[in-house]
């Protein structure tokens, strides 16, 4: 039996897009605004980073498109299929999120970003400073698809 946990949102993105498209997200200005829990202080400092980690909740998957096993990306079959976990759609068993996005400026509890992959309302999660300790050590490997999908996402 899978083990179960309650997350609350801690804000919610608004932008201009309201559609998952899955290109062009550097030109959607995009704002997260803290849930009322949290005030100005929440934020402080996260403005002397470049760039912040948003973890959201792809909030209008509905169950019929959640996926478990393996799928060609973007249901293109010139890509190979594979398991869920190695690709970064929207279906996923747990509906989560991860994006890196630039820091533009802090306004109250308001963050301003460019670079966010998330539609208006969507639920955030959880925000990281990007530290340069943190990303990946070494060399990153990827498929020839995994480069071909990006050609246009930002």
């Amino acid at each position: 039996m899978p083990d179960t946990f309650h997350v609350t949102a801690i804000g919610h993105v608004i932008t201009g897009r309201t559609e998952p498209i899955d290109d062009e997200w550097d030109s959607v200005a995009a704002s997260i605004v803290l849930d009322e829990r949290f005030d100005a202080e929440a934020l402080m400092g996260i403005d002397a980073f470049s760039h912040v980690e948003v973890i959201y909740l792809f909030h209008q998957v509905p169950d019929t498109e959640v996926e478990s096993k393996a799928r060609h990306p973007r249901g293109n079959t010139q890509w190979p299929r594979v398991g869920i976990f190695a690709q970064r759609g929207k279906g996923r068993p747990n509906r989560i999120g991860a994006t890196i996005a630039r820091i533009e400026r802090v306004d109250g509890r308001t963050l301003h970003l460019t670079g966010l992959d998330a539609i208006d309302g969507t639920p955030v999660l959880d925000l990281k400073p990007v530290m340069k300790g943190f990303l990946p050590r070494g060399d990153v490997r990827e498929p020839d698809w995994a480069a071909q999908i990006m050609t246009s996402y930002w």
